[in-house]
Order: structure tokens, then C-alpha cells, then sequence
């Protein structure tokens, strides 16, 4: 396991690699994606989220993946014009990755081996709370809304 999520890198929607070392000092929410999701109304209190919260230092970083039920079948430009028209999504959407399985993107990896559980993502939509120091403070299942009090009540705390 990589010693720290700093030590990782991840790349852009467009395909353009990004060290998540260029988010220290940031608090993070991770969050797998997907467009066909019965929980991709979430966009919309991501987007608020990180709109609220964006000055203070929140960082949203979305990852599509199509692990689950194949709700993410589209092209990267696909799921941008997606984002964008339906949702007004300011946020990052990062390229699509595997969260799960034997392709599993090294940042799943991380976050996996770094939550209390250790398990699996299971679903779209799981969170993953990133300190301003890089360490896992939450990790919230697809019901979890962003709009949760225990939610907005850890990122509160983070900021």
C-alpha cells in the first residue's frame, strides 16, 4: 500500500495525469459515479456542496466507474456533456476508473485498505472523506446523501 494518498496520481477527464499531492491542504470527497444510477440525483448535492464549500477548502473529485451494474457505460465526453447539462456539475469529474475487481485503481486501493473495514466499495456513489493532511477521516455507503447531517457535520469538522 502506498504510504500516503499524496503519493498517488490520478488522471483528468481528459486523460491529463494529476498527483493528488496537488490537492494537500485540501479536504477531500471522493466519490464514485455513474450516470444510469438510481442515486445520480446525488449530482446535484455534490454540486452544492462544493459550491458552499469550495472557498472554505472542500475539494469534490468525482470518478466514474461502470464496476456496478454497468450504470457507466458512456464515453469520458459523454459523461462531461452528462454532467453538465443535467446537473451543472462544476466540480472534477477525473477519468473513469475501476473501484473494485482486479483492474482496481490504485486510489481505490488506498482508500479500501485505509477504511476501518477494509472492504469493497459496493455500490456508485461512496464517499471518501480526505483530510487537509491526506488521511481518510469517513467513508459514507450510497445512501448517504450529501445533503446528510453527519456528513456536512464531518466536513465542517475537516475544514
Amino acid at each position: 500500500m502506498k504510504e500516503s494518498i499524496y503519493d498517488l496520481t490520478v488522471n483528468r477527464a481528459d486523460g491529463q495525469p494529476v498527483k493528488m499531492a496537488e490537492y494537500k491542504g485540501k479536504v477531500l470527497l471522493l466519490v464514485n459515479v455513474a450516470s444510469q444510477c438510481g442515486f445520480t440525483p446525488q449530482y446535484e448535492g455534490l454540486e452544492k456542496l462544493h459550491r458552499e464549500y469550495k472557498d472554505r477548502g472542500l475539494t469534490v473529485l468525482a470518478f466514474p466507474s461502470n464496476d456496478f451494474g454497468g450504470q457507466e457505460p458512456g464515453t469520458m465526453e459523454e459523461i462531461m456533456t452528462f454532467c453538465r447539462t443535467r446537473y451543472d456539475v462544476t466540480f472534477e469529474v477525473m477519468e473513469k476508473v475501476h473501484a473494485i475487481g482486479e483492474q482496481k485503481h490504485p486510489l481505490y486501493q488506498w482508500l479500501t485498505d485505509a477504511s476501518e473495514s477494509g472492504e469493497e466499495v459496493k455500490w456508485n456513489f461512496e464517499k471518501f472523506l480526505i483530510s487537509r493532511d491526506g488521511q481518510l477521516l469517513a467513508r459514507y455507503d450510497s445512501r448517504t446523501g450529501p445533503e446528510d447531517p453527519v456528513l456536512l457535520s464531518d466536513v465542517e469538522k475537516a475544514l
